[in-house]
């Protein structure tokens, strides 16, 4: 008798966990951050190795721009499944943002582990898309001094390229955009907005037209065509 009812016990226990995490799962599709965070975090402590709940606790601390929150639920991804390049390329990301808002001198010393992050990332997963715009956009910021090239920014647009010719074709454009080669850049992005027809590639070459290019005819043509 004693172990059905500790059968029950468990059972019912699993149940209320479950529900707990779907219900946690629904606000965080609602973006109700907050509400969705408490249950992750009532969720985790009876399944404190949960990887796809410590993955939304480290998305959420990112959404509210708790870079060392986002961290620390990363690192414990990327150190427990050392093979997953989305928990790498989440870190680095995490890392990088945070290097971003502190002074020069501490992001100086936080560069290496966020290419290191995002390299890994690259390796472990050759169809990886995200951490290939990544690259891109941290080898065009970083000063040559300290590791940005443009060589190596267009190696991944090249990459991107390979897996989606709309993300090749704009990474391309933001690297001209980058450099102020504005002619070229309207080639690039022209050629993604050809193919991906979306409100991305729309906003993007609108952007060059109307505030690089300063051709309000062009941007108005192109919103026109896009708005039919």
């Amino acid at each position: 008798m004693k172990i059905i009812q500790i059968f029950f016990l468990l059972l019912s226990f699993s149940v209320f966990s479950q529900s707990t995490f779907e219900k946690a799962e629904k606000l965080y599709a609602q973006k109700k951050y907050n509400e969705a965070e408490k249950l992750f975090s009532e969720y985790l402590k009876s399944q404190p190795n949960h990887a796809k709940t410590i993955e939304y606790l480290g998305d959420i601390a990112g959404h509210q721009k708790d870079w060392d929150a986002a961290i620390t639920n990363y690192k414990k991804l990327k150190v427990s499944y050392p093979k997953n390049a989305n928990y790498w390329y989440k870190y680095g990301g995490a890392l990088g943002m945070k290097a971003k808002e502190s002074n020069k001198f501490k992001a100086l010393g936080m560069i290496d582990e966020v290419e290191e992050s995002f390299l890994t990332a690259a390796k472990l997963d050759p169809r990886h898309i995200d951490t290939r715009w990544a690259l891109v956009m941290l080898y065009i910021e970083l000063p040559g001094i300290i590791g940005g090239s443009e060589k190596k920014a267009q190696k991944y647009a090249d990459e991107l390229m390979v897996l989606s010719k709309v993300d090749g074709y704009l990474a391309k454009g933001y690297i001209d955009v980058y450099f102020s080669r504005y002619a070229k850049a309207e080639i690039h992005y022209k050629k993604a907005h050809e193919i991906g027809n979306s409100k991305t590639t729309f906003e993007k070459l609108y952007d060059l037209y109307l505030n690089k290019l300063k051709d309000k005819a062009k941007a108005n043509k192109l919103k026109e065509q896009f708005e039919k």
